[in-house]
């Protein structure tokens, strides 16, 4: 009888086929996604795979996702909250970066970073650490002083292993915060930097006109805001895979009307 109940146990989670839970949710979910994703089909294929697999976090972050994307945050948020609640390894830096780009709960997703930090460390979540993110969530509470400070300090670490250079947008990000502070040179510095990574970056051109203003700097300034407008115009600009659905913080939108 014991060996009996050892094999049903085993065998536990397998279908006939010998799939795992894990790799039936994902194949349902693979083929729920050849539907329209801002669509009600989808979302009733995945309450289906949820009616059957209720504790697949992936199967609720599945379903959540193409909501936050259409910015149904109030809707969203508590569907991915049930995948936190299931797997917080594995999405509570993801909840954290929908908090911080999406649904703009800046407090609640420095909350989440730092609960993500207690898990894995300053790991990364959509190319970027997580206190990259926590900076810019302290430039939008209009804490500049402290996004300078983790900023600095990020990049200190990736220096510190083995030399790696920081994300143009890091650099981009620090000298907002020293342009937000008053620290005008020390601002251009950090946009010249990011603009040698990425030439016609439009946003960095563009605060970096605003600094080049207040340096007196007019004639300069004023040429380099009409590269702004043209390289925003071309679409460059910041160019993350989500700010397709997101207008990242700062960015220059507004040279479109210009």
């Amino acid at each position: 009888m014991k060996i009996i109940i050892a094999i049903l146990v085993f065998l536990i989670g397998f279908n006939v086929k010998g799939q795992t839970e894990k790799e039936i949710v994902e194949k349902r979910i693979s083929e729920a996604s050849k539907l329209f994703l801002f669509s009600q089909d989808y979302q009733l294929a995945l309450d289906a795979i949820l009616k059957d697999h209720p504790r697949s976090a992936y199967a609720w972050q599945q379903k959540a996702m193409p909501l936050f994307k259409q910015g149904k945050y109030e809707i969203a948020m508590p569907i991915l909250d049930k995948a936190v609640h299931l797997d917080p390894k594995q999405y509570m830096d993801y909840r954290a970066f929908m908090k911080c780009i999406f649904s703009k709960n800046y407090t609640e997703a420095i909350k989440d970073f730092e609960a993500a930090k207690a898990i894995s460390g300053n790991s990364y979540v959509m190319d970027h650490t997580y206190d990259f993110y926590i900076a810019l969530c302290c430039l939008q509470l209009g804490k500049f002083s402290e996004a300078e400070k983790i900023l600095e300090i990020d990049r200190e670490a990736l220096q510190a292993r083995g030399g790696v250079e920081a994300h143009f947008l890091d650099v981009f990000y620090l000298g907002i915060a020293k342009y937000e502070l008053g620290k005008f040179e020390a601002a251009v510095t950090e946009f010249d930097k990011a603009l040698q990574t990425y030439p016609e970056f439009s946003d960095a051109e563009y605060y970096k006109f605003l600094c080049l203003h207040k340096l007196g700097r007019s004639k300069e300034a004023d040429v380099l805001l009409r590269k702004a407008i043209a390289d925003y115009k071309n679409g460059f600009t910041i160019n993350e895979d989500n700010a397709i659905y997101e207008r990242y913080p700062y960015q220059a939108y507004f040279l479109k009307l210009w």
